[in-house]
């Protein structure tokens, strides 16, 4: 399993935290791709945002390329915001087959994803992602969408309760996927919180 973080959500955060925590026990191995030195002001500037993905890209295949990756192998990828454009664009570039869970993708992801097997998460007051692009991307590509109403650009609302209740949601659906793998049905999907 492969975890590729955002800009300024690291490996430690819950989402990539407790994936990893799943993996481990369904028996993959975890291995955490790193990048850092991103630009400033990224949001809504499609130049900086371009140069933030180039330098993930470039240090991510960098560190990729470390890891001992077995040939005939169950592989993951996890991935989050700007992890996902840059584990499906090394996906698509190396010929690397493997299992997603996107988090809260960036619209340009959908650029370089294919048809491979994959799960995305999305809440509607994300920032940096309009849900549209995020709805047409999933479409186009049959990859079941689950979207969290309300939540931001790391599955969050702001009310405590409802952001566990969100988080214990998502990890249920990616503990299926994970031991499923895959199978999940497509189209698109509320996370149901019970009480909320």
């Amino acid at each position: 399993a492969f975890f590729f973080p955002g800009i300024g959500y690291g490996q430690d955060r819950p989402l990539l935290y407790y994936t990893k925590k799943l993996a481990s026990s369904a028996g993959y191995s975890i291995n955490e791709i790193s990048y850092s030195g991103f630009p400033k002001g990224i949001l809504g500037n499609a130049e900086r945002m371009r140069e933030a993905f180039e330098s993930a890209m470039g240090q991510a295949w960098e560190s990729f390329q470390k890891l001992e990756t077995p040939k005939e192998s169950d592989i993951l990828f996890v991935s989050k915001s700007i992890g996902t454009a840059v584990a499906a664009a090394i996906q698509q570039r190396h010929g690397i087959s493997a299992k997603n869970i996107y988090f809260t993708p960036l619209a340009e992801t959908f650029s370089f994803a294919g048809r491979e097997n994959g799960i995305v998460f999305h809440g509607t007051g994300d920032p940096w992602a309009e849900t549209g692009d995020i709805e047409e991307g999933c479409s186009r590509l049959s990859l079941p969408l689950f979207t969290a109403d309300g939540a931001d650009h790391s599955l969050e609302t702001g009310n405590t309760d409802k952001d566990l209740a969100i988080m214990r949601a998502a990890m249920s659906i990616c503990s299926l996927y994970i031991l499923e793998g895959g199978g999940l049905a497509l189209g698109k999907h509320e996370i149901e919180l019970a009480g909320f």
